[in-house]
């Protein structure tokens, strides 16, 4: 039993892992599927940094063992400085050990232990090559204890030892006198772990796709290569498939951005993107490369020269939108970079997310100030994408409908009485969007010593802005508008993108006040069909059905919207609950009742262009 003095005389009882087994099985849970990947990489390019020249890394299969099996297993070779077997038992068999400096902004010597070996439980062979003498090693689980450790194995002279000297029949070409092979082994024996996993992007090219994606930019004395194509045990030469390059997401940024420019945030520096819709060959690179890497639009972090919490398809688009990018988001990147001297900026342990003070990144925040200094080229290109402006405001004709009864979205408050049953806390009763002027002291003449325009008080309020007292810190009274503003989007004219909003009635960017309606949603189309059978004569009637058709959905979905806002800060509403009933799912089950949309149609086309009576006269 191990014990260590302190430096007060006291002898230390060291903590030590039950279980390691469950452990190691319970934090691999918390690994992306192919984290593995990543960790691995990143083993290999500071063995190669280490070095001090120029290196390689190599994703390909074992081409020796296993090929006469039926069965291709994944491995990675690089040129670093390689292991003696005293070191790969040190390294690779204790848990939180590196060959790297360790530290909470550094190597934690746990990656590859967990990310591969839970998801290799058949074995991870790492063979390695120093000073021209090569060893290798078996981790594994083992199936009756569940517990991961090195294999023992019996040597020539009888004796038993965890690593193996090894010949030189199983070094790689691009090995000469050091460098390492990892070999994947699956979950079984008969795995063919060079076939992606279910459910990756591009299983043709999946481990080219994460990497590129994955890293910013590939150091220059590194050359990655990743073997992709027809990855099954096949019997012709085409089976084998080819090697790519990796290099990374800077690189296409690089090449195919029209502008780019950067943006300083509270603690961090954005980067911005956009991507030419055309390249010179007339081909779209976002189509052309989206096997390759992240090419359509995306929000990421980026940290150490890596890429953290990408937000991609529906996710992306969504985060764009909240940056400001509203129109257009397929061909911009955005990536905020947090400030790199920062002692509180760390990632998790699994390397998923990073953590600013342990706490999650201020994406909201980051957003909200972004789009308050959003760079003209990017407000440009947001606004040549936006839908046609000539379209019919049908906002001026609901503002008018509803005014008579804008009571009825005043939902009644809890409110402090000295006889009330119940408590409330009264740090709770801000309303509206961002406090008021924390900024900039008034100037002797009163005006701002600030150059900001936003609206005080929040230009997003909701229904109920501010309670008013007579002392305290000076601030305006203000009206936020609670209607807010709407575009009707759609694939056809570019301002709404295949796979965002798809068959769903619209989306409210609550922090903006701005609510997209999808003008491609079924039921719209179909009630617009119903009303043309009986005007289908008539000319001109198809545009006046579909105006007609749009305004009183629209006004379904504003009323929702008011309506849910009216319920911020409220004590049975938490702000989770308010975004789920503003979510898209819940606007669309707005606009499924038709009865009362129906009969306000009908009256409206009947009062322009005459009832279907009368066109059936």
């Amino acid at each position: 039993m191990q014990t260590h003095p302190d430096t007060g005389g006291h002898r230390l009882l060291a903590m030590t892992v039950h279980n390691i087994g469950f452990l190691l099985d319970r934090l691999g849970q918390d690994c992306h599927p192919l984290q593995f990947i990543r960790e691995l990489t990143k083993n290999s390019m500071e063995a190669v940094q280490r070095t001090g020249t120029k290196g390689a890394i190599v994703w390909d299969y074992e081409p020796i063992m296993f090929e006469h099996q039926g069965v291709r297993k994944l491995s990675i070779i690089d040129t670093g400085d390689g292991m003696t077997g005293d070191e790969m038992v040190r390294f690779i068999n204790q848990l939180s050990s590196s060959m790297g400096t360790q530290s909470l902004h550094g190597n934690y010597g746990v990656g590859a232990k967990i990310a591969a070996a839970t998801r290799n439980p058949a074995g991870v062979s790492y063979f390695s090559w120093k000073n021209g003498q090569g060893s290798m090693i078996l981790l594994h689980r083992d199936d009756l204890t569940g517990q991961y450790g090195l294999k023992q194995w019996e040597r020539a002279d009888k004796t038993w030892a965890h690593y193996l000297p090894i010949e030189d029949d199983l070094k790689p070409s691009i090995i000469q006198d050091h460098g390492t092979m990892v070999v994947l082994h699956g979950r079984n024996p008969g795995e063919n772990t060079l076939v992606a996993p279910d459910n990756v992007p591009a299983p043709k090219r999946w481990i080219t796709r994460y990497l590129n994606s994955r890293y910013f930019e590939i150091p220059a004395n590194i050359e990655i290569l990743c073997r992709e194509g027809n990855l099954l045990v096949g019997g012709g030469p085409e089976d084998i498939g080819t090697r790519r390059g990796i290099l990374g997401q800077a690189e296409f940024l690089k090449r195919y951005a029209k502008s780019a420019g950067t943006v300083a945030l509270d603690g961090a520096v954005a980067r911005w993107w956009i991507i030419r819709e055309k390249d010179e060959d007339a081909t779209d690179p976002v189509e052309k490369y989206a096997g390759h890497l992240e090419s359509a639009g995306h929000v990421a972090a980026l940290y150490q020269n890596e890429l953290y919490e990408m937000s991609t398809g529906r996710g992306g688009m969504s985060r764009l939108q909240q940056f400001g990018i509203t129109f257009g988001y397929r061909q911009v990147g955005i990536y905020v970079e947090p400030d790199p001297s920062s002692e509180r900026l760390t990632t998790n342990t699994a390397r998923t997310s990073l953590l600013i003070g342990n706490e999650p990144l201020p994406w909201g925040d980051w957003a909200g100030e972004f789009r308050e200094k959003l760079p003209a080229e990017l407000k440009a290109f947001v606004e040549s994408h936006a839908p046609d402006a000539n379209a019919t405001d049908h906002m001026k004709n609901i503002r008018d409908r509803l005014r008579a009864i804008i009571d009825l979205y005043k939902v009644s408050r809890y409110r402090a009485t000295q006889s009330g049953l119940l408590m409330m806390d009264l740090n709770q009763m801000l309303r509206g969007g961002k406090a008021a002027s924390l900024a900039a002291p008034r100037q002797a003449n009163g005006t701002s010593g600030s150059n900001d325009k936003t609206t005080p008080g929040g230009k997003d309020g909701n229904l109920y802005a501010l309670f008013e007292r007579k002392n305290g810190t000076p601030a305006e009274k203000v009206e936020p508008d609670i209607f807010p503003r709407v575009s009707w989007v759609s694939v056809q004219d570019r301002s709404r993108e295949a796979g965002d909003m798809e068959d769903r009635a619209a989306k409210c960017l609550s922090d903006q006040n701005h609510l997209l309606v999808n003008a491609d949603f079924r039921v719209f189309g179909d009630l617009t069909t119903h009303f043309m059978r009986n005007y289908k004569d008539m000319a001109g009637a198809e545009s006046l059905v579909k105006d007609a058709v749009r305004a009183w959905f629209e006004q379904a979905l504003v009323e929702a919207v008011i309506g849910i806002q009216a319920l911020r800060n409220s004590k049975e509403w938490t702000p989770e609950e308010i975004e789920r009933a503003l979510s898209e799912e819940a606007l669309t089950a707005c606009v499924m009742q038709r009865y009362h949309v129906h009969l306000a149609v009908k009256r409206e086309l009947g009062a322009k262009i005459g009832s279907t009576k009368q066109m059936a006269a």
